[in-house]
This record gives C-alpha cells, sequence and structure tokens, in this order.
C-alpha cells in the first residue's frame, strides 16, 4: 500500500489550518480569481442582480467550508444552474424582474430545506439512480442554452422576450444590429479563452478576459453608452455591498409555478452538487472520501442563507474545484480562503467590478456552454454505445422542447425502455439479485444474477460499502444477463478506490455482447438467467 495514505494525509480543523494555511490560501487566492467573474457572469445570465454570485461565494466559502463533508471542494454559483433560476424568474415574475427574482429567492430558500433533508436522512445515494448519460444530455442541454442566451449578450443586443426557440430566430437579428464594440470585446474574448492555456501560465484566462474588457470598455467609453432596451453595458452593481442584499416574497407558495422552481432547483442542484463532489474524490491525490450526505446538508445549509440574503443556489463546483487541486490546495480551508477574498475584493474594490463589460462575462458563460455542449460530448458518449447516445439525445431534445424536469425523465423513461426492448424482465428493473460472500482462502465473491442496471444497483452499492479493505474482490458475472454502463463505471470506480486502498478487484464472466468497444459499455452475459 503507499504509505501516503497512511502518513501524509493532510489535518483537518485548526490543525490543517496551522500546518497547510500557506499552500491553502495561495490555491484559495487563484481559485478567487477565477471565481470572480464567473459569479458576476452567472448572476445575470440567471437573471439576478450581478452581486447575488459574490453572496452564494462567499457563503459557500466562509460558511459551507466549515461543516461540508469534502475536502478539496469548491462551493459557489454554478452555470449549470442558470436555466432553472431563469426559468423561475421569468415565470414568477411574469414580467416584473425584482418581483420574479424575490419569489425566486423563496423557492431556493424551500428547496434548500429540502436538500437539508436529504442529507440528513442519508438520501444523497438517489443520485445514483440517474443514469450517466442522462445527466450528461442535461448538461449539453443546459450548454446549448447559454450559448443561445448569451450570444446575443455577447453582441451587445437585448433580443424580445419569449422561449428558448425565439431566443435562436433572433440571433440573425442581433448579427445585423449588433454594437460593433461589445461585439469586438466579445471576440477578443474569446480569442483569449483559446490562445491563452497554450501559455501555460499562472493567471487564469478568464481574469484576462476581463482585464482586456475592462480596457476596452474604457477606450469606447461604454459606460456612458445604453442599449435600445435602456440597459447598461457595464456590471451595475451597489456602492456599499450590504445594500445587495435582498429578501424573499413567499407568497406565491401555493402556485404550481412556485413548487416547479423549488423542485427544479432542489433536483439539479442536488444532481450536480453530489456528482462534482465525487468527481473531485477522484482528483484528490490522497484519494480521500468525501461524506455526500454530510455534503448535502451543508450545502443546504448554505443555500437557505443564500435565499434569505438574495444569493443564488450553490454547488459544489468541479471547474473551480479542479483548479483548486492543481493549484496544490490541501484542505477545505482554500474553500475558505476564496471566499474570504471575494468578501473583501466587493467591499473594498466595487469600483473595479463596475467597470466590467457584461460582454466579457457573457464571453466566459458562451465557452462555458460550448465545453458542455461541444461535438466532443456526443462523441465521448457515442464511444460508450448507441443507446447511450440516444439517451443522451432524447434527454437534450425533451430540456430543450419543455423543461429540464421533463428532459430528464424522458431520458430515464428511454432508458428503462431500451432494457426491457434488450430482455430485462420488468421484475428485474428495479430489483436486483446478487450474494457476496467469502470464499476459504478469504476472497470475496460479489456474484450477480440477472440483470443489473442503473435502476436497481443501489442495494449492491450498499453492500460493496460494508467490505473490509485490503481484500481480494472478485466479481462473478457469470450468471448474469444484462450489465449497463453505469454499473459497469460503478464497478470500474469501485476497483480503483479499493485497489488505492491496498485491496484488489477482479472480473470473471464472458460477455457474449458488448454495444460498442469501450471498456466499461453495456454488455450482455452468456447466461439467460432473468430473475
Amino acid at each position: 500500500m503507499d504509505k501516503r495514505f497512511i502518513t501524509d494525509i493532510p489535518k483537518t480543523g485548526l490543525a490543517g489550518l496551522k500546518a497547510h494555511w500557506p499552500s491553502d490560501l495561495q490555491s484559495g487566492l487563484l481559485v478567487f480569481l477565477i471565481a470572480l467573474p464567473l459569479c458576476l457572469g452567472i448572476s445575470v445570465a440567471s437573471g439576478f442582480p450581478p452581486s447575488a454570485g459574490i453572496i452564494t461565494a462567499v457563503i459557500g466559502g466562509v460558511l459551507v467550508s466549515r461543516i461540508s463533508g469534502s475536502y478539496l471542494t469548491i462551493n459557489g454559483p454554478a452555470a449549470g444552474l442558470i436555466v432553472v433560476v431563469l426559468a423561475a424568474v421569468q415565470a414568477l415574475g411574469e414580467g416584473d424582474a425584482l418581483a420574479g427574482y424575490r419569489y425566486t429567492l423563496a423557492a431556493i430558500v424551500v428547496a434548500s430545506v429540502l436538500q437539508v433533508l436529504m442529507g440528513v436522512f442519508k438520501l444523497g445515494r438517489l443520485s445514483a439512480f440517474f443514469p450517466a448519460s442522462v445527466v450528461h444530455g442535461m448538461l449539453a442541454a443546459i450548454g446549448l442554452i447559454i450559448v443561445i442566451t448569451q450570444t446575443h449578450v455577447m453582441l451587445g443586443v437585448a433580443p424580445e422576450p419569449g422561449s428558448l426557440f425565439s431566443s435562436i430566430a433572433q440571433i440573425p437579428h442581433s448579427l445585423l444590429n449588433m454594437n460593433t464594440q461589445t461585439a469586438l470585446i466579445s471576440f477578443l474574448g474569446l480569442e483569449i479563452l483559446i490562445v491563452w492555456p497554450l501559455l501555460n501560465t499562472k493567471i487564469p484566462a478568464s481574469v484576462m478576459v476581463v482585464l482586456v474588457g475592462m480596457l476596452f470598455a474604457w477606450h469606447f467609453g461604454l459606460d456612458q453608452q445604453t442599449t435600445l432596451a435602456g440597459t447598461g453595458y457595464l456590471v451595475a452593481i451597489p456602492d456599499d455591498f450590504l445594500a445587495s442584499f435582498c429578501f424573499p416574497d413567499f407568497s406565491k407558495m401555493t402556485t404550481v409555478a412556485f413548487w416547479e422552481a423549488v423542485l427544479g432547483i432542489s433536483l439539479v442542484g442536488s444532481l450536480e452538487s453530489l456528482l462534482s463532489a465525487a468527481a473531485v474524490d477522484k482528483l484528490d491525490p490522497y484519494k480521500r472520501t468525501s461524506d455526500l450526505d454530510r455534503d448535502l446538508t451543508a450545502v443546504g445549509i448554505g443555500n437557505v442563507v443564500c435565499g434569505l440574503l438574495g444569493g443564488l443556489p450553490m454547488i459544489a463546483e468541479i471547474v473551480r474545484s479542479s483548479a483548486n487541486i492543481t493549484n496544490g490546495a490541501k484542505t477545505a480551508w482554500a474553500n475558505f480562503f476564496h471566499g474570504l477574498l471575494l468578501l473583501l475584493f466587493v467591499v473594498l474594490f466595487t469600483g473595479l467590478i463596475q467597470r466590467i463589460p457584461l460582454a466579457s462575462l457573457a464571453t466566459l458563460l458562451v465557452y462555458t456552454g460550448y465545453r458542455l455542449a461541444s461535438p466532443k460530448a456526443f462523441a465521448r458518449v457515442g464511444d460508450i454505445g448507441k443507446e447511450q447516445l440516444a439517451m443522451f439525445v432524447v434527454t437534450i431534445a425533451g430540456v430543450l422542447a419543455v423543461d429540464l424536469l421533463f428532459g430528464v425523465a424522458l431520458g430515464i423513461v428511454a432508458k428503462l425502455a431500451i432494457s426491457l426492448v434488450r430482455g430485462v424482465w420488468p421484475g428485474n428493473l428495479f430489483k436486483i439479485h446478487f450474494t457476496i460472500g467469502p470464499k476459504a482462502d478469504g476472497t470475496i465473491v460479489v456474484k450477480l444474477l440477472g440483470s443489473a442496471l442503473f435502476s436497481n444497483f443501489l442495494p449492491l452499492k450498499q453492500s460493496l460499502a460494508t467490505i473490509e479493505q485490503g481484500k481480494t474482490v472478485i466479481f462473478d458475472f457469470s450468471d448474469g444477463y444484462l450489465i449497463d454502463h453505469t454499473v459497469m463505471e460503478f464497478i470500474h470506480d469501485f476497483k480503483l478506490n479499493y485497489e488505492a486502498q491496498g485491496g484488489q478487484c477482479q472480473k470473471i464472466g464472458q460477455a457474449m455482447e458488448t454495444f460498442s468497444d469501450h471498456a466499461l459499455a453495456a454488455r450482455l452475459m452468456t447466461a439467460d438467467d432473468r430473475k
């Protein structure tokens, strides 16, 4: 076993602060530089005041970092929640942006209470019920929506209110009527985002996008200009940060639109946060495992405070967390420092924030949206199997045509239908059959019987979590029927984590058919025991 896992694991709490504050402060500083423009951009794109994202990141760093169950995650607003929050503002406000903002804050508070209850009752494991391709499809759809809506901002044009398809139809009009100055700022920003990472410098590309945008905005005098709709081209936040606080209005709690917003915020926020925290654990060089239920509880508590004070909902954010690890963070104090630095900056340097062009922030979001929905994203899913690509596309279509909840539900129904077509018995869709037992030599055999699917493997996941470390675990597929991609991916991750702690894992059983050349593709086994 790697001795690092025994002797070099960073301390936590005040001991961790004393031992690791230099590396955590340095990482927190760099993450702060990345987070500042993204927090502002996500707020504006969500229909919230720009300062709302700062409020969220400050609470996520200063408060949630002290009570969470993770080690290296950065908590803050994320692009994945833009669509659901903006939809809530528009549906609840009915044309009144300020009223919609306050009603949505109330929905965030209620959704956050649900998050806390999910964590307390240890329901974080239910995230496993969502197939990976459906989740990726949801994120790709969000990416497409961000690109469509923020393209207008990049061009300096305010489109007429309407549906997503109306926004798409208005893109040619925005191109013909663009503000050439903001369009130039946006174009330069995209060039920086593409080229800057190749220079291998410590300064984040997002910071350069904002600095160059501020320089050109000053040169063009954008602070003196307004759009045809009467709005400005620069970030508008109060001179006094305390004036940014806003309180929720619960008067629409009895409406259907309110509870649709609650469910959307709770589902998407919880799912993204749990998946991101689990992904960050895989990047942790010390292979620590987060307490996901405690983490969900902490995020829920933080979101209650955000909703009460005027902030966006937060998640465990994967991009900033990855940067945190890359920059040498050791403990959750890096998250704390990132939040504290944001607070100090917004209090002391409000004037600088007010000089940031909205076009620069929109450029950052369009680039983020493109990465979520790039051709590479489609290719990666397609490599796993045609059925995964089908679920991916169906989910995207459902999200774009109706909304996030409908798209995710449609993707899950499509996955269940594919399983039935492939011969899984209806009684096996939600019930798994397996045994776990030791052999005389101490080897532990996990024998799968029938089909193991995303919709039934939760009991297997729970049972594997109780296996003693340091053993040899054999997964016996010889009496299985259909093992889907979600289960194959889970077993792969379990194998990596278990072997990192000194154990060994093996798989036996001959596949009769795999549905692609991908190592973790769904497969039919030789047996036909579909109990």
